[in-house]
């Protein structure tokens, strides 16, 4: 247990100190809740307008979010003391299936527009539920356990 509280915990993919990983989390996040969105005003209204929004709002979320996958699976590979928190690999496994069903989503689209009611509008669900799921695993990491702030001490 005290390996556990004296492993270093600091980021090591970082631009000045700040977590890269944490940058970029936010765009897959926002993107993959605006497909949701977008998919509901599909469903209310019947424009094909949105089809085409819900497309690239898709293909957005599992771009940035293999991106943000990328930089956080390096951090986990590079860390011990990421390594060691079993919230790490829930918040990584997580991640992964929501990288998985984003990419299913999107390449659904991609395939043909029709399937988008039902099946996109489920995977949108779906993905919403685990980019929450992962969210709340990272916020331990980030909350609970410390992992890649800098701490600085007061005077």
């Amino acid at each position: 247990m005290a390996d556990l509280v004296e492993a270093e915990i600091g980021s090591a993919v970082a631009v000045a100190g700040h977590p890269i990983h944490a940058m970029l989390v936010h765009f897959p996040i926002a993107l993959v809740f605006a497909t949701l969105g977008i998919d509901v005003l599909y469903w209310w209204s019947g424009d094909p307008f949105w089809l085409r929004v819900g497309l690239w709002s898709s293909g957005g979320a599992f771009g940035m979010g293999v991106l943000a996958g990328l930089v956080g699976t390096a951090e986990l590979l590079l860390v011990r003391g990421i390594r060691m928190r079993v919230a790490s690999w829930t918040h990584g496994i997580a991640a992964m299936t929501l990288l998985a069903i984003a990419g299913t989503n999107w390449g659904m689209r991609l395939a043909e527009a029709a399937p988008v009611l039902p099946q996109g509008l489920l995977l949108s669900a779906l993905a919403a539920a685990f980019a929450g799921l992962a969210g709340w695993h990272g916020g331990k990491l980030v909350f609970d356990h410390g992992v890649g702030l800098i701490i600085s001490e007061r005077d």
